[in-house]
């Protein structure tokens, strides 16, 4: 007799707080899910030319849960797609996922298991799931359109527990206190109901497998993770003597208690999987990807010249900044484009946004751009992009890694970079990098640089749209000081949160020996693990491991 499997993703939740809040007593159906079951921490890598790197951005690694093979394999490395015919990029939050042409979704098992998928991000109806399809009724930017299969069941779901409140709606900023007063109601309103459609659906059949995520935790932890814990550097200036309520904490134990109530509808002989991807901490990349890194290679590029905050090196920097005067951080950033004017630049934080809308430095502003609907035209590295053509290198718009595209002769339509020049060039780019530091503590701030191609030739269609990845350090900074280049800051701190290299997953049900830990593992291993527990057939282009197997083959073995 199969054994049904429910799997609970809870998207970018964090192992160490869930650790934490079990110990606290906080989350007891998560807690008691780890007595009774396995319990393991992830990690992922991927390889970048054969180099194994660590990779926590969510996108692809939704893609390679759901196909068990990562982005070397499936060509997904991000929703930005740079386009080299016109120096342009390309995102659309509900079209920009994999296509699941070449590697179907693991769960398209055809008419011998009944399936049934909720808010799974980054992924696409698929012809061959026999039961329900519901997709994009909620989560953080999940990039799938809104549908459903049946086609009427997603009008269904609305017309009965109404629009997901969170929906492309989480995008807002920290110092600003209605959003945040909104977002908690928003936040439990959306864990409520999504618990109250999870039950709804198991109702419904007989599933072999269930998997509904909870997007709840990514919204959660990008845009309150500062408000909460005292690790981040804001948390002092935002939560003086533990004041403010802690929304992050009680999004966490919201999605506990609606995972009780799913556990009260599951079948008894039911194996329960309750895990995430990746983490969420304190942000310390989104900034140095999205306006340090441009800025650097835009000096590179243009000796003498600088656009984005400059500061003097060898002097105290000024304190961090934590009373933004902008209503938005793409206007905190564009305040900060530099003035040579003394008294124009005195004036211009000063001056309302309907005035600074003209480009500066070579840079696109980002008024006309947002209002014309740009592809991320509200990120600082979005701005330079009428320069790239005159550029060696430049920064190609990104979250969580830094990518640096080289502007090659013969590829790019205005290269400038001769193929004999690229790979002194990726070694220059390199050492740059690497003595870039932390101006507040002098650390480095860039803990690797790799390549994407082994030459200047590599034109993999697979392969990144960048040609070096840049993986910073887990420190948050507001200033970064370049021995080329001068300082870069201070600017304002931007998402609370950012992805961190961490996961975990719990596997409770028959068999399962209460209270053992499971092996090291990775995203691509769970969907492998989940087809072992359902006693389907795992494919042979899998990239992936069942997690269990290993765990049984240890609890016998003799130590």
């Amino acid at each position: 007799m199969k054994s049904p499997v429910i799997a609970i993703g809870l998207d970018a939740a964090d192992p160490v707080l869930i650790e934490k809040w079990i110990l606290e007593g906080h989350l007891k159906n998560i807690s008691q899910l780890r007595e009774q079951g396995a319990y393991g921490r992830l990690s992922n890598t991927v390889e970048y030319c054969s180099n194994p790197t660590e990779f926590a951005v969510t996108e692809p690694l939704w893609v390679t849960f759901s196909t068990g093979c990562k982005s070397p394999s499936t060509g997904y490395w991000d929703t930005i797609k740079y386009c080299p015919q016109d120096y342009k990029i390309e995102c659309d939050i509900a079209l920009s996922g994999y296509d699941y042409q070449e590697y179907p979704p693991f769960y398209a098992l055809g008419k011998n298991y009944k399936v049934a998928i909720f808010d799974l991000p980054v992924t696409r109806l698929s012809e061959k799931v026999n039961g329900i399809q519901i997709l994009g009724w909620g989560g953080h930017y999940p990039y799938t359109p809104s549908y459903s299969h049946p086609p009427e069941l997603l009008s269904e779901i609305i017309r009965q527990y109404g629009k997901n409140p969170i929906l492309f709606n989480d995008d807002s900023i920290w110092w600003d206190k209605p959003y945040v007063k909104w977002l908690k109601q928003a936040l439990n309103q959306s864990v409520n109901n999504r618990a109250a459609i999870c039950c709804d659906l198991l109702e419904k059949d007989a599933w072999d497998l269930f998997l509904a995520v909870f997007g709840e935790t990514h919204t959660a932890g990008h845009d309150i993770y500062n408000y909460s814990q005292s690790d981040h550097p804001l948390y002092p200036y935002l939560n003086k003597d533990n004041t403010h309520p802690d929304i992050l904490l009680e999004t966490y134990k919201n999605i506990d208690k609606a995972i009780g109530q799913i556990l009260a509808k599951a079948p008894k002989n039911a194996y329960i999987l309750c895990f995430s991807i990746h983490g969420m901490g304190p942000n310390f990349s989104d900034m140095l990807s999205m306006a340090f890194l441009p800025e650097v290679l835009y000096r590179y590029n243009f000796p003498g010249q600088v656009a984005l905050a400059p500061g003097k090196l060898g002097v105290q920097p000024p304190e961090m900044i934590t009373h933004p005067i902008r209503n938005s951080w793409p206007g905190e950033m564009w305040i900060r484009n530099y003035e040579p004017n003394s008294v124009k630049r005195f004036l211009k934080p000063l001056t309302p946004s309907q005035f600074l809308h003209s480009d500066q430095n070579g840079l696109a502003s980002p008024y006309p751009l947002l209002k014309k609907a740009e592809p991320m035209g509200w990120m600082p590295a979005r701005w330079y992009q009428p320069l790239w053509p005159q550029m060696k290198v430049f920064a190609l718009p990104s979250f969580t890694n830094g990518h640096i595209r080289i502007n090659l002769q013969g590829r790019d339509p205005q290269g400038i970079v001769a193929t004999d020049e690229y790979e002194t060039l990726c070694n220059e780019l390199t050492q740059i990098l690497y003595r870039l530091q932390d101006a507040r503590t002098g650390e480095p701030v860039v803990k690797k640089v790799v390549r994407t191609r082994h030459s200047a030739n590599d034109n993999d269609s697979k392969k990144p749209d960048s040609d070096l990845v840049v993986i910073w350090h887990e420190r948050m900074t507001d200033v970064v000081d370049s021995p080329e280049f001068g300082r870069i800051g201070p600017l304002t701190h931007f998402r609370a949160g950012g992805h961190w290299n961490r996961a975990f997953l719990i596997v409770q049900g028959p068999d399962i020996i209460p209270g053992s830990t499971l092996p090291e593992g990775e995203a691509v291993d769970l969907a492998p693990t989940i087809l072992e527990l359902m006693g389907a057939p795992i494919p042979e282009y899998f990239e992936g491991k069942p997690l269990l197997k290993k765990l049984a083959v240890d609890a016998i073995t003799p130590p």
